[in-house]
Protein backbone atom coordinates (compact mmCIF):
# COMPACT_ATOMS: atom_id res chain seq x y z
CA UNK A 1 0.00 0.00 0.00
CA UNK A 2 1.00 3.47 -1.08
CA UNK A 3 0.69 6.69 0.71
CA UNK A 4 0.29 10.02 -1.20
CA UNK A 5 1.63 12.82 1.01
CA UNK A 6 1.88 16.81 0.11
CA UNK A 7 5.33 16.26 -2.22
CA UNK A 8 3.55 13.48 -3.65
CA UNK A 9 6.14 10.81 -2.44
CA UNK A 10 5.44 7.41 -1.97
CA UNK A 11 5.58 6.06 1.90
CA UNK A 12 7.03 2.39 2.33
CA UNK A 13 4.92 2.18 6.12
CA UNK A 14 1.20 3.54 5.42
CA UNK A 15 -1.02 4.25 8.51
CA UNK A 16 -4.71 4.65 7.36
CA UNK A 17 -6.84 7.17 9.41
CA UNK A 18 -10.44 7.26 9.36
CA UNK A 19 -10.09 10.25 6.56
CA UNK A 20 -8.02 8.78 4.13
CA UNK A 21 -9.62 7.94 0.86
CA UNK A 22 -8.20 4.59 -0.15
CA UNK A 23 -7.71 4.55 -4.15
CA UNK A 24 -7.15 1.18 -6.04
CA UNK A 25 -4.77 1.22 -8.91
CA UNK A 26 -2.84 -1.41 -11.09
CA UNK A 27 -3.17 -3.86 -8.53
CA UNK A 28 -1.80 -1.43 -6.01
CA UNK A 29 -3.71 0.85 -2.94
CA UNK A 30 -2.52 4.61 -3.17
CA UNK A 31 -3.97 6.54 0.27
CA UNK A 32 -5.00 10.13 -0.74
CA UNK A 33 -5.13 12.00 2.42
CA UNK A 34 -8.26 14.80 2.22
CA UNK A 35 -5.88 17.48 2.44
CA UNK A 36 -4.35 17.11 -0.76
CA UNK A 37 -7.85 16.36 -2.50
CA UNK A 38 -9.38 19.79 -4.31
CA UNK A 39 -12.47 18.27 -5.89
CA UNK A 40 -14.62 15.25 -5.53
CA UNK A 41 -16.35 14.95 -9.08
CA UNK A 42 -19.25 12.57 -9.65
CA UNK A 43 -19.86 9.96 -12.32
CA UNK A 44 -22.92 7.46 -11.78
CA UNK A 45 -21.32 5.23 -9.94
CA UNK A 46 -18.20 6.55 -9.90
CA UNK A 47 -15.92 9.26 -8.66
CA UNK A 48 -13.03 10.90 -9.35
CA UNK A 49 -11.10 12.48 -6.84
CA UNK A 50 -8.72 15.59 -7.96
CA UNK A 51 -5.53 16.08 -6.02
CA UNK A 52 -3.70 19.68 -5.42
CA UNK A 53 -0.67 18.02 -7.88
CA UNK A 54 -3.81 17.81 -10.29
CA UNK A 55 -3.52 13.67 -10.35
CA UNK A 56 -7.17 12.59 -10.98
CA UNK A 57 -8.54 9.19 -9.70
CA UNK A 58 -11.13 7.32 -10.33
CA UNK A 59 -13.41 5.05 -7.75
CA UNK A 60 -15.87 2.47 -8.51
CA UNK A 61 -18.11 4.66 -5.73
CA UNK A 62 -20.88 6.90 -5.52
CA UNK A 63 -19.34 10.37 -4.29
CA UNK A 64 -21.80 10.16 -1.47
CA UNK A 65 -20.06 7.39 -0.50
CA UNK A 66 -16.21 8.50 -0.88
CA UNK A 67 -17.54 11.77 0.75
CA UNK A 68 -19.25 9.96 4.43
CA UNK A 69 -16.12 10.42 6.26
CA UNK A 70 -14.69 13.59 4.88
CA UNK A 71 -14.38 16.87 7.13
CA UNK A 72 -16.27 19.62 7.62
CA UNK A 73 -14.00 21.92 4.91
CA UNK A 74 -15.33 19.51 2.33
CA UNK A 75 -18.62 21.25 0.75
CA UNK A 76 -21.33 19.65 -1.65
CA UNK A 77 -21.99 22.62 -4.04
CA UNK A 78 -23.55 20.56 -6.70
CA UNK A 79 -25.31 16.87 -7.37
CA UNK A 80 -21.97 16.40 -9.53
CA UNK A 81 -19.25 18.13 -6.68
CA UNK A 82 -17.81 18.27 -3.59
CA UNK A 83 -15.30 20.44 -3.50
CA UNK A 84 -12.31 21.37 -0.71
CA UNK A 85 -13.07 24.98 0.67
CA UNK A 86 -9.51 25.06 1.27
CA UNK A 87 -8.61 25.16 -2.11
CA UNK A 88 -10.84 27.81 -3.26
CA UNK A 89 -8.88 30.69 -5.15
CA UNK A 90 -11.96 33.12 -6.19
CA UNK A 91 -15.63 33.30 -5.93
CA UNK A 92 -17.47 34.19 -9.69
CA UNK A 93 -20.59 35.81 -10.78
CA UNK A 94 -22.36 36.20 -7.39
CA UNK A 95 -21.11 32.93 -6.58
CA UNK A 96 -22.36 30.71 -8.97
CA UNK A 97 -18.68 29.25 -9.80
CA UNK A 98 -16.06 28.53 -7.38
CA UNK A 99 -12.37 28.85 -8.58
CA UNK A 100 -10.20 26.61 -7.06
CA UNK A 101 -6.34 25.75 -7.19
CA UNK A 102 -5.35 24.27 -10.24
CA UNK A 103 -7.49 26.49 -12.49
CA UNK A 104 -10.79 24.46 -12.19
CA UNK A 105 -13.91 26.24 -12.23
CA UNK A 106 -17.21 24.41 -10.67
CA UNK A 107 -20.57 25.75 -10.94
CA UNK A 108 -22.90 25.73 -7.97
CA UNK A 109 -26.71 24.85 -8.25
CA UNK A 110 -28.93 27.24 -7.73
CA UNK A 111 -30.04 25.16 -4.60
CA UNK A 112 -27.11 25.43 -3.23
CA UNK A 113 -26.08 29.30 -4.02
CA UNK A 114 -27.11 30.03 -0.52
CA UNK A 115 -25.95 27.45 1.79
CA UNK A 116 -22.57 27.25 0.29
CA UNK A 117 -22.20 31.60 0.23
CA UNK A 118 -23.54 30.99 3.65
CA UNK A 119 -20.61 28.47 5.00
CA UNK A 120 -17.90 30.24 2.98
CA UNK A 121 -18.92 33.76 4.75
CA UNK A 122 -18.82 31.84 8.32
CA UNK A 123 -14.61 30.67 7.15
Amino acid sequence: MKVLNDQEEISKKPTLRKTDVVVHLKGESIIVPPKTITLLEGLGNYTIIHTESGQRFVVSKTLKLVSQHLKKNFIRVHKAYIINSDFIVSRVDDDRFLKLAGGKEVAVSRRKIKETTLLLNSK
